[in-house]
């Protein structure tokens, strides 16, 4: 019965899911490069499929951008099933979502990550270092960088898609 109310608008989610991972990757690849952050979002997903650092990229790349998919989809069931969208929605969406990022998806890695350190079993074995809550090993700014690149995300994805 929810899905026949829940109509989504899939090419804007197909596009615009796309376009805000790109701006929200942008965003965290320049802080990185401007030595805001250490953290390196393809880095730490394409390690997961390889110990390779330097091919782990490709791979984290494309991880990402599934995961921005997926997370713009459900973007756009929210938009659908409110009845609204907007910048100011999306943009509150999209804090919502770096924080949860930054507290419960991010500290959580070690537990899955075959190549990340973890605050109790150290550094042996792993080639990444463990981020802790809100990403604080990756440094002080980075709970800026992050919170930012995600109101972006959610700001574009409310602005552009319509419930």
């Amino acid at each position: 019965m929810l899905f026949h109310y829940l109509i989504v608008d899939w090419v804007g989610w197909l596009t615009f899911g796309f376009v805000a991972t790109a701006v929200l990757t942008a965003i965290m690849v320049a802080a990185q490069l401007g030595r805001l952050t250490r953290m390196d979002l393809p880095t730490m997903l394409g390690t997961m499929v390889t110990a390779d650092l330097d091919r782990a990229r490709l791979p984290g790349i494309l991880i990402h951008f599934v995961n921005g998919q997926l997370f713009a989809l459900f973007y756009a069931s929210a938009f659908a099933l409110m009845g609204r969208s907007g910048w100011l929605l999306g943009g509150a969406f999209g804090l919502v979502h770096g924080l949860l990022a930054l507290t419960l998806i991010i500290p959580t890695l070690p537990a899955i990550h075959p190549r990340m350190a973890s605050e109790r079993t150290g550094f042996e074995f792993a080639a990444l270092e463990p981020p802790a809550l809100f990403a604080q090993n990756y440094g002080r700014r980075t709970v800026a960088v992050t919170l930012l690149a995600h109101l972006a995300y959610g700001a574009i994805l409310g602005g552009f898609l319509k419930p």
